[in-house]
């Protein structure tokens, strides 16, 4: 079954328009391609197809006028405090680094100096025999 040649309906009333119905079923297909569970089962193998039949049997919401606006301001909000806490983390760590740093260079001279005594003794107990 070719999805071109189906025509396609949908609900007028929850989607305002062609352009809104391709944008929808494009963000629903790339989720699935990215992994998303198809909330549907279909006899279609293709992504595409599968997210166009969730998009027109209303099992994926798609929001207009001033739903979608307010989604769209609190999406970028949520990534804009995001990124702050990822700035703020990638501040902190090198101080934390630096005293992991410190740490492994008490540790790592402990060890080679551990590591040269115990040469030590086996050479000169080599040369004792």
């Amino acid at each position: 079954m070719d999805v071109i040649s189906i025509p396609v309906e949908y609900d007028k009333k929850k989607i305002d328009g062609r352009y809104r119905l391709v944008v929808a079923v494009l963000k629903r297909a790339k989720a699935l391609y990215r992994g998303a569970t198809p909330k549907i089962s279909s006899n279609s193998a293709k992504t595409t197809t599968v997210a166009l039949e969730e998009v027109i049997s209303g099992k994926v919401r798609v929001l207009t006028g001033e739903a979608a606006i307010k989604a769209k301001k609190e999406a970028g909000k949520l990534t804009y405090d995001g990124m702050m806490d990822e700035a703020k983390q990638k501040a902190s760590l090198p101080e934390e680094l630096t005293k992991l740093e410190k740490d492994l260079k008490v540790y790592l001279r402990k060890k080679d100096e551990t590591n040269s005594n115990e040469t030590k003794e086996e050479t000169s107990s080599r040369k004792r025999s």
